[in-house]
Parts: C-alpha cells; structure tokens; sequence
C-alpha cells in the first residue's frame, strides 16, 4: 500500500434530522443525514411520511394553491355561463315580445283589410233627404 495517498479515517459524529445523534468512523469528521435507524420505517415499524428538506409541505403548498386557482377558474365559468344563460333568455323574452306585437299588427292589418272590403262589396245607398218620398206614377196608383 502506498503511503500518504488514503485520508484519514476518524471518528464521525452524525446529526439525523429526527435529532439522534450517533458516533461512528468516517473519512470526514461531522455528518448530516436525513434518516437513521431511530426514524426510518423500516427499522422502526411506524409509517411515517420522510421529509427530505421540505418537499411534502412544498408539494402541499402548490396542490392546495392549484386547487384554489381551480376553484377560482370554476366560479368564473359558473358566473359567465349565468350571465350567458341570462342574456339569452332576455333575448328570447324580446323575440317573443317582436313577435306578438308583430302578430297582433298584422291581425289589426287584416281585420282593417277586411272591414275595407266589406265596405266595398256593398252598394252604395245614396242618403236620402229627410221626407222626401218615392214618386209614385199613376199607372202605379191605378
């Protein structure tokens, strides 16, 4: 073996981020791990949700940020579509409304047509004077 080219191997202390601390050897003097023996659910029998610098509460903070944009984007087409639905049924209440002022004028139309022509098709009486009666012939009278 050559000399002078291994590093040292010392004793190293080791920080969970459970808070156990444990001494063992290494080639660096102090270690920071995530997860040991005292909190992994392998060795210690518990499901327990690992949380590597944050990511679960990151990942909860965008789900819980995406679900209040989705609900926000839902009650802005909710609105659109009243305003939709009400428009459309205001224009419906005025076609409705064009259409039977257009039916009651075209029935005015004809019932004026047709008084017109019932006027014409009779004959025309000339008024007569007050007292004035029908000369009478004498062939008539005898």
């Amino acid at each position: 073996m050559k000399t002078d080219i291994h590093p040292d191997y010392v004793v190293a202390n080791v920080h969970c981020s459970c808070g156990n601390t444990f001494t063992t050897r290494s080639t660096k003097s102090e270690l920071r791990v995530e997860i040991c023996s005292n909190c992994h659910p392998f060795y210690t029998g518990k499901q327990k949700l690992v949380d590597t610098g944050g990511r679960v509460e990151r990942f909860q903070r965008r789900y819980a940020q995406q679900q209040a944009d989705q609900a926000k984007a839902a009650e802005v087409r909710t609105a659109a579509r009243a305003r939709a639905d009400r428009a459309k049924a205001a224009a419906e209440a005025k076609a409705a409304a064009e259409s039977k002022a257009a039916a009651e004028s075209k029935a005015a139309a004809e019932a004026k047509a047709a008084a017109e022509a019932q006027v014409a098709s009779e004959p025309e009486a000339a008024p007569e004077p007050a007292g004035a009666e029908e000369p009478t012939t004498e062939t008539e009278q005898s």
